[in-house]
């Protein structure tokens, strides 16, 4: 391809909405266009990569034994209705009607669609197992789409399907697909780590994502996750799913006798910890959160934090958020009370489910909330002051240095993109949508499913995250949208030129892809451009070529050499 005849433009200056490097880079370099909040068009260079990163899917998925379909982007409401999702998924589901105002939806996803099909296809033991994929758009109307292609409303994926007879033959599936997408990343130049995880509103017993882990120095953090791992043992999991062995604290607040104390303008754990000269360690911190609709009180240790996800989970509930100023005004005139935000305790509250985190169960002679405001209990103890609650999970929040459940050393934390997740979903969907087969007994039986899904355009964007400079872009070989690109310094030196067009067509003639910059542009422009695009290598032609010499550059690590015009393609066919 000629660079005057390669739709591309580039940009001097980043986009000013772009916060993460992947965005800024793929904008200014051409890759993408924004044509509406968190939707993007892939211009020529960009489905390049992104064919090359489908290609290398498709050749591990295919190795791996997976089949594949092409399944509906709109999907009829009735499917939904049938599995359950249809209420609860939440917002990010786009729904619509058809001219008939039959209820449709654009699909995020396909757990109704394959189910169906594994319904009608698949009748008989003998035919398992199955794995079904698809590369598809998805859409997916998030509230605060961010970080360009990491985080979007449309985008493309690959997702797998696997049905089997029993739990032994999914943890088989699932141990496959975790293989191939080990080498699907690899393969796309990317070290990632397979994390435990949340499984979501997609459901299921076990689940791991595949993080590409970020430099918490890099100029852009684009990690979305905190990634918690043990550099001894390998444990690593997702912040909503990590648990540890926390560390050692104070737990005994000392006070000689339960009483009520005034504890003006302490709203805080921090102002209050301060006011009363304790460790926030023996203070028992209640929260009011609103999971779908209702509300919820949360108890935890007040130098913890709660993690929102672990307490959704506990009541199966698909949307969290903390309780407003408003709304817990509202829980305390119901329940008789009079209190605010800071000094809420579980004593009294009526009409409101209540959870307590593990952390709170060894402390004695504690501070908690009294619903007075300007007021706590200080020297409280479990079944003497205050009833622990009869619920009791773990919903903290890992921190760094906490210990490892497994082998007790320290937990180290990081930034993590996910790019990929593998879900044992076990009878979700086939119970709830009466997918069945025949068993070897002749009984009817649900399939035990999985679940596997790799972001296209996210893996792409992880790419650029974790290859690139202050230049540009520096794309793994195997999905550059191009392998080399040929510079002649000055398109006006025929001499130049004509080594240029020579070297070129031997590469084209050996079918590299191969781009020649044939502009008449400026030297300094040529090269700038073929940085911040990230061509792998990159063949110069300039007065050395008076000796016969080109310069040969490796964008990967911005070494160049001078060599031979045939040594330079040498190298080029060997790779």
């Amino acid at each position: 391809m000629r660079m005057s005849k390669l739709f591309v433009q580039t940009l001097r200056e980043f986009p000013s909405d772009a916060e993460v490097i992947s965005h800024k880079l793929l904008v200014r370099a051409g890759y993408i266009r924004k044509l509406a909040n968190g939707i993007y068009n892939y211009l020529p260079l960009m489905w390049r990569v992104l064919k090359k990163v489908e290609n290398i899917v498709r050749e591990e998925m295919d190795a791996a034994g997976a089949q594949e379909l092409l399944m509906p982007f709109v999907q009829p409401a009735e499917l939904w209705q049938e599995s359950g999702r249809w209420d609860v998924y939440g917002k990010e589901l786009m729904r619509l009607k058809d001219r008939h105002t039959r209820e449709m939806c654009l699909g995020p996803t396909h757990e109704e669609v394959i189910t169906s099909i594994g319904r009608e296809g698949i009748h008989s033991y003998k035919q398992l197992p199955v794995n079904l994929y698809q590369i598809q758009s998805k859409f997916r109307d998030e509230i605060r789409p961010r970080f360009g292609l990491l985080r979007g409303r449309e985008f493309i994926m690959k997702d797998a399907y696997s049905f089997d007879a029993d739990e032994a033959g999914l943890d088989k599936s699932y141990e496959i697909m975790a293989e191939a997408y080990r080498k699907i990343f690899e393969r796309c130049g990317l070290e990632t780590k397979m994390v435990q995880s949340d499984s979501g509103a997609i459901g299921g017993s076990v689940s791991h994502e595949f993080m590409v882990l970020v430099n918490e120095d890099a100029e852009s953090n684009a990690g979305e996750n905190d990634v918690f791992y043990c550099p001894e043992c390998g444990y690593s999991a997702n912040s909503n799913h990590a648990v540890s062995v926390l560390k050692e604290v104070q737990t005994d607040g000392k006070f000689e006798k339960a009483q009520i104390i005034d504890t003006p303008n302490t709203k805080t754990i921090e102002e209050l910890a301060k006011f009363l000269n304790i460790n926030a360690s023996v203070i028992c911190k209640t929260l009011i959160y609103v999971v779908d609709g209702k509300y919820v009180a949360a108890m935890i240790r007040g130098d913890r934090t709660i993690e929102e996800t672990k307490l959704m989970n506990v009541f199966a509930g698909n949307d969290i958020r903390i309780a407003r100023n408003d709304e817990i005004e509202e829980i305390m005139k119901d329940s008789g009370l009079n209190a605010i935000a800071g000094f809420i305790g579980p004593k009294g509250l009526k009409n409101i489910q209540i959870v307590a985190d593990e952390t709170v169960k060894s402390l004695k002679n504690f501070v908690i909330g009294c619903n007075q405001t300007d007021k706590h209990l200080v020297g409280a103890n479990w079944g003497v002051d205050v009833e622990l609650p009869q619920t009791i999970k773990d919903i903290c929040l890992v921190e760094k240095d906490d210990k490892c459940i497994h082998c007790g050393a320290n937990l180290k934390v990081t930034k993590g993109i996910e790019v990929g997740n593998i879900f044992k979903l076990g009878t979700k969907y086939s119970k709830a949508m009466n997918a069945t087969f025949t068993d070897k007994d002749g009984q009817e039986k649900p399939f035990i499913m999985g679940c596997y899904g790799i972001g296209i355009s996210r893996t792409a964007a992880a790419a650029v995250e974790r290859h690139h400079d202050e230049h540009g872009i520096k794309w793994p070989l195997a999905i550059a949208p191009y392998t080399v690109i040929v510079v002649p310094v000055s398109d006006r030196d025929e001499v130049q030129m004509k080594m240029a067009e020579d070297i070129y067509k031997k590469l084209c003639d050996n079918k590299v892809e191969a781009l020649i910059d044939d502009r008449a542009e400026r030297a300094g422009v040529k090269l700038k451009d073929a940085d911040l695009i990230g061509i792998p290598y990159r063949i110069t032609i300039g007065k050395d070529i008076k000796d016969n010499l080109v310069e040969f550059k490796t964008r990967a690590d911005d070494v160049t050499e001078l060599i031979t015009p045939d040594e330079a393609v040498k190298r080029i066919l060997a790779l």
